[in-house]
């Protein structure tokens, strides 16, 4: 059951397209000085894959505690009182002296960002059913938007030799000013289901299940897009200093492209043909870029892979409330935690068989994840037009 404690306004939407920009500037001002942390602190693939593995540890140890709080304090509450340890934690990977101090930070960067993901996306969820329209998919673009602006700015940054400390600290101002705005604005839904006397895992039903999977299985592809695509242009491409950056720059603009389109395409061709193309997608352009990594093929592979990326979570994400069985923030708590998992879990994945075998091996096998995703989107009865 809902109760509403504030009416609609007009700078709703507004406020929550801006907070999914400010998540995702946060993750992808990180993942754009990956490169240099790794130098600076002299890690190897297999340690580099070690520590990342510490952000989904961190996810999954909140991953029912998450829900339950949103459905108690409400989306807006949450994003009020913990927006902020978020960006807070990046400053902290900016001052890490050690390998070690590096992964505890990361442990904890998981756990704040794993937390206002799941708030952003069930105060977008109210915000969808208080308007009858449908924004997923482009909040979704907000967040794939500030990945390109974070790229954009993590380049500047390191073309100016700007320390990362440094940048991370105009992240966190940026964020800040970006929350100060927003959190007058936001829905004040509390959801308040039976109390809950059973786990949560055996509470929430199969098809929130399966939802979780195809979530997990896009968000592993994009995970490793997002986190391995400047190491495969430099190593696999074998591409010029100053163009290594152009296999994220090509992917996150497809995929930016695709979601702020992508409202319009799901509802003309539905879910489930949907997101069985952006499997197929991803699959395609990731065997493409292993079976011929020369820089302008690879760069419309990922092309390619960015625009198959770009509904699949959008997609799974909306259909949560239809299929729920508990109070909704803790059913996309389940699903998105799942999801996010593959975020996380995949570029460690990536590390360990890249250092036992060649990057193009993680790349190949991940292939076989749209392949995965095109299947089951294709068995799931709740994809209907």
């Amino acid at each position: 059951m809902m109760n509403e404690t504030q009416s609609f306004n007009a700078k709703m939407p507004t406020a929550c397209f801006l907070l999914f920009f400010a998540h995702g500037i946060v993750f992808s001002s990180w993942a754009s000085r990956i490169p240099i942390i790794k130098t600076a602190l002299s890690i190897n693939e297999a340690q580099l894959g070690t520590l990342l593995l510490l952000m989904p540890i961190g996810q999954l140890s909140t991953m029912v505690l998450a829900g339950k709080l949103i459905s108690i304090y409400g989306s807006s509450g949450i994003i009020k009182r913990c927006f902020l340890l978020y960006p807070f934690f990046l400053l902290l990977i900016g001052l890490s002296p050690s390998y070690w101090t590096l992964g505890a930070v990361l442990f904890f960067f998981g756990v704040s960002g794993n937390l206002c993901n799941i708030a952003i996306n069930t105060q977008a969820i109210e915000i969808e059913s208080i308007t009858k329209r449908t924004l997923l998919s482009s909040y979704h673009g907000a967040w794939c938007f500030a990945g390109l602006t974070g790229a954009v700015i993590g380049l500047l940054m390191i073309n100016l030799h700007v320390g990362t400390f440094y940048h991370f600290v105009f992240i966190f101002i940026l964020v800040g000013i970006l929350w100060f705005y927003s959190k007058r604005n936001l829905t004040n839904i509390i959801h308040k289901a039976e109390p809950q006397t059973r786990s949560i895992f055996k509470a929430v039903n199969p098809t929130l299940f399966g939802l979780g999977i195809i979530g997990f299985l896009s968000m592993a592809i994009e995970g490793a897009m997002f986190d391995w695509s400047g190491v495969y242009f430099q190593t696999i491409v074998k591409a010029p200093e100053n163009l290594v950056i152009l296999g994220y720059t090509s992917f996150i603009l497809m995929m930016t492209l695709g979601r702020f389109i992508g409202n319009k395409i799901i509802e003309k061709y539905g879910k489930k043909i949907v997101l069985q193309c952006c499997g197929l997608l991803m699959s395609s352009g990731l065997f493409l870029s292993v079976f011929f990594p020369e820089l302008w093929i690879c760069i419309i592979a990922f092309m390619i892979i960015g625009l198959g990326s770009s509904l699949s979570v959008p997609s799974v994400y909306s259909t949560v409330g239809k299929v729920s069985t508990v109070a909704p923030s803790i059913a996309l708590s389940f699903v998105s935690s799942i999801s996010f998992l593959g975020f996380l879990m995949g570029p460690p994945l990536i590390g360990y068989i890249a250092e036992s075998f060649d990057l193009r091996y993680s790349y190949g096998l991940f292939a076989c994840f749209g392949i995965l995703l095109a299947i089951m989107a294709g068995q799931m009865k709740v994809f209907r037009k």
